[in-house]
C-alpha cells in the first residue's frame, strides 16, 4: 500500500468565516454560517455534522470554492485561497449525486480530471488503474456508469476525486443515496482508503452513526455556529450542552441540584434521591444541573441508587430495552446480554444505578 501514498496532505484553517444569505420571504439578511473558526490537521478525517440548515454544507462549499465567505479567510496548507476558483484549489469533491458522465465509461470518468490537467497518456493509464485497484473496481474500466450499481458508482466518484491527488478530499453527504447496509460498507471503505493514503478529508453528513464511525474529529454545528468540536468519544461522553447530548445517540437527562462536593465529583439531589457524579470542576451548592446518562450506562436490578417503575420491557436480541419512570422522569435503559439476568416486566418496581464516571454533568 506504501506506493499508493499520495503527496503530503494539507491542513485547512477557517479563520472566522461567515456566510450571509437573504431570506427570500422577509428580504432580511441572516447568517447561514457565523464566525466559524477552526483548524483541520493534515491527514485527519473531520466530519461536519448537524441537522438540516445548520450550515455544514455551506461551510464545505466555501472550502471547495463554490461559495465565497462574506467574512473571514480560508487557508489550505497555510495559503489563503478565498480568491481562488474551485479548479485552482488543491481540493476534490465527492458529491451526493456522484455527478458521473453517463456517456463516458468508468476509465474516462476517472481520467477526466487528469486529461483537463494535460497529464501524459501513459501516466493517466497508470494512475487510473492504480486508483481503480484501490477502490476495488479493477477490470471494469470499459463499463458504462449506467451499468453499475449505486455502490459501484460511488466508488467511481471516489476514484475520480482521488486520482488527481488533491491536498484535501471533500465529501458532501456521499452515501445518502445508498441503502442502509451498503452505506455501512461504503463508509468503512472510505475510511480505509483515507487512512491508506493519509489524505485530509472533510466530510458532511447529518447521520450521527456515520460521523461516529469514520471521524477523527466531529464538528457539530447548530444554526450556523459550532456547537462542539471533539473526538467521537468526547462528544458522546462529554457533550457540552443538551443539544449535543441529544443529537448524538440516545440520552437520558435527570434534573437536579448540587447538594455538595465529593472527591472528584459532586453530590446531586434528585427528586428520587441523592447520587454522586464525577465532574471536571467544583460546583456551587444549590446550582441547578442536569445529569446526562446514556442508556447503556444505566443498570437495573433489585438493588441500586434510585427507585423506579418499569413502563416498557422489550427483548431486542443483544439487549433488553427498558423504559422506567424515576420520579417524574423517563429513563431509557439498554441492558446488554440479558440472558441469565432477571427480566423486569411492565409494572414491576426496581432500582437503577450507574457508575459515577459514566455520567456527565451539564
Amino acid at each position: 500500500m506504501s506506493e499508493m501514498r499520495m503527496k503530503q496532505p494539507k491542513g485547512v484553517k477557517l479563520d472566522h468565516i461567515s456566510k450571509i444569505y437573504q431570506d427570500p420571504k422577509t428580504k432580511k439578511d441572516f447568517y447561514a454560517v457565523h464566525d466559524v473558526d477552526l483548524e483541520i490537521a493534515p491527514g485527519s478525517f473531520v466530519t461536519l455534522l448537524g441537522p438540516s440548515g445548520c450550515g455544514k454544507t455551506t461551510t464545505l462549499r466555501m472550502i471547495a470554492g463554490f461559495e465565497s465567505p462574506d467574512e473571514g479567510e480560508i487557508y489550505l496548507g497555510g495559503e489563503p485561497i478565498n480568491a481562488l476558483t474551485p479548479n485552482k484549489r488543491d481540493t476534490a469533491m465527492v458529491f451526493q449525486s456522484y455527478a458521473l458522465f453517463p456517456h463516458y465509461n468508468v476509465f474516462d470518468n476517472v481520467a477526466y480530471g487528469l486529461k483537463l490537467r494535460n497529464v501524459p497518456k501513459d501516466e493517466i493509464k497508470k494512475r487510473v488503474e492504480r486508483i481503480l485497484g484501490l477502490v476495488e473496481l479493477s477490470g471494469m474500466e470499459q463499463r458504462m456508469t449506467n451499468q453499475l450499481s449505486g455502490g459501484q458508482q460511488q466508488r467511481v466518484a471516489l476514484a475520480r476525486a482521488l486520482v488527481v491527488e488533491p491536498g484535501v478530499l471533500l465529501f458532501d453527504e456521499p452515501l445518502s443515496n445508498l441503502d442502509a447496509k451498503l452505506r455501512v460498507q461504503m463508509r468503512t471503505e472510505i475510511r480505509r482508503i483515507q487512512q491508506a493514503l493519509g489524505i485530509t478529508a472533510v466530510y458532511v453528513t447529518h447521520d450521527q452513526s456515520e460521523a461516529m464511525a469514520i471521524s477523527d474529529q466531529i464538528i457539530l454545528m447548530k444554526s450556523g455556529v459550532i456547537a462542539q468540536i471533539g473526538s467521537p468519544m468526547e462528544i458522546y461522553y462529554r457533550p457540552n450542552s443538551e443539544f449535543v447530548a441529544d443529537f448524538i445517540g440516545e440520552c437520558n437527562f435527570l434534573h437536579g441540584q448540587i447538594s455538595g462536593n465529593a472527591d472528584q465529583g459532586a453530590i446531586v439531589a434528585l427528586p428520587a434521591g441523592k447520587v454522586a457524579v464525577r465532574t471536571d470542576r467544583p460546583r456551587m451548592v444549590g446550582e441547578d444541573c442536569e445529569i446526562v446518562l446514556r442508556p447503556e450506562a444505566v443498570m437495573i436490578g433489585d438493588e441500586g441508587l434510585l427507585p423506579c417503575k418499569v413502563e416498557l420491557s422489550c427483548f431486542m436480541g443483544s439487549y433488553q430495552n427498558y423504559h422506567v419512570r424515576v420520579g417524574d422522569e423517563l429513563v431509557k435503559i439498554t441492558d446488554n446480554c440479558p440472558l441469565n439476568k432477571k427480566i423486569f416486566n411492565v409494572g414491576d418496581t426496581a432500582r437503577i444505578s450507574f457508575d459515577p464516571a459514566c455520567a456527565h454533568l451539564l
